[in-house]
């Protein structure tokens, strides 16, 4: 598709978690709670309907913001007034409202009926990933996540400003469908250490790893809340032919690397 015509902007799409399961009165009941919590948040920034294009999506929202609009207003007073929209409707209600976030920023072009581009495309994939929904579902106390992409962490949040907290961000990797992107996950009140603990299966279309927070970040080194290697099992592997490169794996108990001659030799004490 031709990027003319083509605006770079902030898209935000906003999920309901947990939607499938209700009936007609409690969808209508959470779509209202839905809207509401928006236009609040909207509200509580000075964002007002004719500073954003927004598209129903039945349990979601998807928004694009004018390009005159600041970023970091999203990340900083947008999200803040979202989570407190939440805490007071959730609070003795038996139907909690709780909300996957998912934020990018890029060109977007609107085709006349409806918003078109790898930006929008990107923002839906992050909230709707197994990542995000594995996070929701593990923080059952949390009723708000937010996922941006590596771009706006890195140009936006990193730079922090008044209520963006970067240092509560953790970063993961999205492998869904076509995506294969890092982002970052942040849910507010809970610190890094915390939410890089949480568990869950590896991530759709990728290959199981050693679970565990190791999984919630594509670099080296160790993941803040990680506890100690797990004890060796004595597992010995033995690698055949060219060893070319390892990348994003984690080796516990690793003593060396050789190239197989022929047949594996004998561990100590073993016959021959």
């Amino acid at each position: 598709m031709s990027s003319v015509g083509a605006v770079s902007r902030l898209v935000v799409f906003g999920d309901v978690s947990g939607s499938g399961t209700l009936g007609m009165e409690a969808k209508k009941r959470m779509r209202n709670a839905l809207y509401g919590a928006f236009d609040e948040a909207f509200a509580a920034v000075d964002i007002d309907p004719r500073g954003r294009h927004q598209e129903d999506r039945g349990d979601g929202i998807l928004t694009a913001l004018d390009p005159g609009t600041p970023s970091s207003l999203m990340v900083g007073g947008w999200l803040e007034a979202l989570y407190q929209y939440l805490r007071e409707h959730n609070e003795g209600s038996a139907q909690r409202l709780r909300l996957r976030i998912g934020m990018n920023a890029g060109p977007v072009f609107d085709d006349g009926r409806g918003l078109v581009g790898r930006a929008v495309d990107l923002a839906c994939r992050l909230c709707d990933s197994p990542t995000a929904k594995r996070t929701m579902a593990d923080a059952a106390g949390f009723d708000l996540l937010l996922v941006v992409s590596d771009w706006l962490y890195v140009n936006v949040v990193a730079e922090g400003g008044r209520q963006v907290e970067p240092e509560h961000y953790v970063r993961t990797r999205v492998r869904f469908k076509e995506t294969d992107e890092t982002a970052w996950l942040h849910i507010p009140r809970l610190p890094a250490s915390a939410l890089s603990g949480l568990t869950g299966p590896p991530d759709e279309g990728a290959p199981p790893d050693g679970g565990g927070a190791a999984r919630h970040q594509t670099g080296g080194g160790p993941t803040p809340g990680d506890g100690p290697p797990p004890p060796s099992t004595g597992r010995i592997i033995t690698a055949q032919g060219d060893l070319q490169y390892f990348e994003n794996n984690v080796i516990h108990g690793f003593t060396g690397i050789r190239k197989s001659q022929g047949p594996a030799a004998p561990e100590p004490g073993e016959p021959a």
